[in-house]
């Protein structure tokens, strides 16, 4: 059964015509309403309490997607990494954090970082980006996933190539500058492992990246946070702070939207809670929303906010 979607997530997987899916969650975050999403009217969250945690909170856990398919191994994205206190946007306290299980996530899976082939980025924000260096002593800082290639589309590395600071973004001397000389820049359309394709849907950042995997009969998009709650699937106007160009993130969303509704399409949402894969469908009223799909526990959220 699918979990709630006010609950963090646990370690769920699908197996697909041939290629298995698991989220390998590193934490948890709780978004504060008001904050995070300035535009979602007060009632929604009082007529909808199921969207929230005990306190109020939205859940949206972190970590990476790992695609496993003919004994290859991709990771999209690499959660938030060892963190532990509040989250900011600029000047913004927009929630809590508690993570760094990604790791461990990983070795009870039965898998190791240097098992992974590629780690693809949806987008370099700090809760996307986590795990991609360590540090290295003294010398700076050393991929996590030593054996990967690292994915960045284009349009997103261009701002931070230039030196740019850019909202939402880690810290440039811990990943951006080790990103530098150790990132294969990909494009629009571009098959970047068998059976995976890039789809560049810029708006919450500059070329935030969505991917969409062919898995037998199905496919499955990674939609990264076009998409930060169900709701903006029906509301797509309504916004989450740290959106860089709302123009860009309506027209990214309602291309998603048409893309769910393709049959065989499932999608994947890193901070849909407990309801990571799911479908897009038509009810009475002729909205689109989230139909979460069951997927397999392989283990419990790793961390929960319960203060």
């Amino acid at each position: 059964m699918p979990g709630a979607v006010g609950d963090q997530s646990c370690v769920r997987s699908l197996e697909l015509g041939g290629t298995k899916l698991t989220y390998v969650v590193d934490g948890a975050m709780a978004m504060f309403p008001s904050e995070f999403f300035p535009d979602v009217p007060a009632e929604y969250w009082a007529n909808h309490p199921e969207a929230v945690d005990a306190r109020g909170r939205v859940a949206m856990s972190a970590g990476g997607l790992l695609v496993e398919r003919d004994g290859r191994t991709l990771l999209v994205d690499a959660g938030l990494g060892d963190f532990d206190g509040p989250v900011p946007v600029g000047d913004t306290t927009v929630g809590i954090g508690d993570s760094g299980d990604l790791p461990a996530t990983l070795t009870a899976l039965g898998r190791s970082p240097a098992d992974v082939e590629a780690v693809a980025f949806t987008h370099l924000h700090i809760d996307h980006t986590g795990w991609a260096f360590a540090a290295n002593g003294d010398t700076g800082h050393r991929k996590f996933f030593p054996n990967a290639r690292y994915l960045v589309a284009a349009e997103e590395w261009a701002p931070h190539g230039r030196g740019e600071t850019i909202p939402g973004a880690p810290p440039r001397s811990e990943v951006i500058v080790p990103l530098t000389g150790e990132h294969t820049v990909i494009a629009d359309g571009e098959e970047i492992f068998p059976g995976v394709r890039a789809l560049v849907t810029p708006g919450h950042s500059p070329g935030h990246t969505s991917f969409v995997i062919a898995a037998g009969d199905e496919r499955v998009i990674v939609f990264g946070d076009v998409f930060h709650i169900p709701a903006q699937i029906t509301h797509p106007d309504w916004s989450s702070r740290p959106d860089i160009d709302a123009v860009r993130v309506l027209a990214a969303r309602r291309r998603l939207v048409a893309e769910l509704e393709q049959p065989g399409t499932m999608g994947f949402g890193f901070h849909f809670g407990d309801q990571a894969f799911g479908r897009v469908v038509r009810g009475g009223d002729g909205l689109p929303s989230w139909e979460p799909v069951p997927a397999e526990v392989l283990l419990p959220a790793p961390r929960l906010l319960t203060e």
